[in-house]
């Protein structure tokens, strides 16, 4: 199965180096059936996009609590083999999963990133996500939420992982891992 895990240059620089993606438990995004079930008319493709992009959504959440890395989301695409049952409490749409796995490198099938373009749009929001996040609670902060919104008219490119170290290499100290050179 697909899942799309939220991520930044920065931890993904240190999965890349560790050979594996964690500690578990890790949040990922996935096509459930809570997901499939929200989408109903949407085949294969639009679903695992719908999964991906609500990985993006937490991708910013991941940059707002470190405000010294690069302002571009991150999703990391892997195949995992086995992805626990939802247990009742999701909401109708939710992609989100909890793995109780490490996931290994090798089961790292791409990389999609914000292009440097996108950086401007995702700083707003990553600047915004505890407004934007009170808001959907809260129903308070309207321009946060468009703000948050505003990403997801970015598209995210896509990376090979042969790719990945040229990608790491280019975006320099601020996305790298802490102690890499």
């Amino acid at each position: 199965m697909r899942v799309y895990i939220p991520s930044t240059l920065r931890l993904l620089s240190a999965a890349c180096n560790a050979g594996e993606i964690g500690p578990a438990p890790l949040t990922a995004y996935a096509v459930t059936p809570a997901l499939r079930e929200w989408y109903a008319d949407g085949d294969d493709e639009e679903l695992e996009y719908a999964a991906m992009a609500q990985a993006a959504r937490a991708s910013v959440g991941l940059l707002a609590v470190d405000p010294g890395i690069a302002r571009r989301r991150v999703v990391v695409a892997a195949e995992v083999s086995a992805v626990p049952p939802a247990d009742g409490s999701v909401e109708l749409g939710d992609a989100r999963l909890e793995l109780h796995v490490v996931i290994p490198w090798r089961a790292v099938a791409a990389v999609h990133v914000d292009a440097a373009d996108a950086v401007p749009v995702v700083r707003k929001a990553a600047d915004l996500w505890e407004a934007a996040h009170s808001a959907e609670l809260l129903g308070a902060d309207d321009d946060a939420v468009f703000a948050l919104d505003s990403c997801e008219g970015e598209d995210l490119l896509w990376y090979a992982t042969q790719e990945i170290p040229d990608l790491l290499a280019a975006e320099g100290p601020r996305g790298r891992a802490e102690g890499m050179s």
